[in-house]
C-alpha cells in the first residue's frame, strides 16, 4: 500500500450538499469563472503545491489562457472546503483549472511551465508545505493531453536524472468526474488581490525539453 493509499484509508471529512461560494468573475481579466467556456477552449487541472502561486503562473502565461481558477480534485470528499482539504484525508490535491485556447497557446507550453515552476520529485509535499493536498498532479481532459503529459514527464525526468535529481512523483490521470471543485472565493486569484501574499513555489532550476 502506498503512502497515499494509507492516508486515504483514514476516515475522510464528510461530504457537503452544496459547493462553497467561489465568486463569479476572474479578478484579473473579468471573465466568468464557470463553464460553459467559448468553443474551442480546452481545460486541464494542474497541481503544484499551494495553488496561490501556481495560479498566478498560468494567468500570466499569455492571451492564450482564457481563465484560471483554483480548487480541489483527485479525492473522495464531495464539495470539500479548504479546511476539509487541509486535513490531508480528502484525497484532493490543490489544483489550478487552466482553460486555454490551444490555437494560441500549445499544451506543451503549459506543460513546460508546469514542470519548471515547481519541484515534481517531492511526493506529498512542495517545499515546506506537506500533505496529500500539496502533491504534484496533472489531471487531463483529452487523450491527446494524456499522451503529451506522459511524454513530457519522461523527457523531464531524463533531464533531472542527468543532473542527479530523484525520480518524478507527479500523478498523471484523467480528470475524475466531477473533475473539479472550486475553492472559496478568497482563494481565487489570491496573489492579485494580495500581492505580498505567500507563494511557496520553487523549481528545480532544470529546463524542460518540451514546449
Amino acid at each position: 500500500m502506498t503512502i497515499f493509499e494509507q492516508l486515504l484509508s483514514r476516515p475522510a471529512p464528510s461530504d457537503h450538499a452544496a459547493p462553497v461560494d467561489h465568486g463569479v468573475r476572474h479578478f484579473v481579466n473579468g471573465r466568468l469563472l464557470d463553464p460553459p467556456f467559448p468553443a474551442g477552449i480546452e481545460t486541464v487541472l494542474l497541481g503544484m503545491g499551494c495553488f496561490w502561486g501556481a495560479e498566478r503562473k498560468f494567468w500570466q502565461a499569455g492571451e492564450g489562457v482564457w481563465i484560471t481558477a483554483v480548487g480541489y480534485a483527485g479525492g473522495t470528499t464531495k464539495n470539500p472546503t479548504y479546511d476539509d482539504v487541509c486535513t490531508g484525508r480528502t484525497g484532493h490535491a490543490e489544483v489550478v483549472l487552466v482553460a486555454y485556447d490551444p490555437t494560441r497557446l500549445g499544451f506543451d507550453a503549459l506543460l513546460r511551465l508546469f514542470w519548471e515552476s515547481h519541484d515534481p520529485t517531492q511526493g506529498m509535499r512542495q517545499g515546506n508545505d506537506v500533505g496529500t493536498q500539496y502533491r504534484s498532479a496533472i489531471f487531463t481532459t483529452t487523450p491527446e493531453q494524456a499522451a503529451a503529459a506522459e511524454a513530457s514527464r519522461a523527457a523531464y525526468e531524463a533531464a533531472l536524472t542527468a543532473r542527479g535529481l530523484p525520480p518524478i512523483t507527479t500523478q498523471i490521470a484523467p480528470a475524475p468526474a466531477p473533475a473539479f471543485y472550486y475553492a472559496e472565493s478568497y482563494h481565487q486569484q489570491y496573489l492579485a488581490k494580495n500581492p505580498a501574499g505567500y507563494c511557496g513555489l520553487g523549481g528545480t532550476g532544470v529546463s524542460c525539453p518540451v514546449g
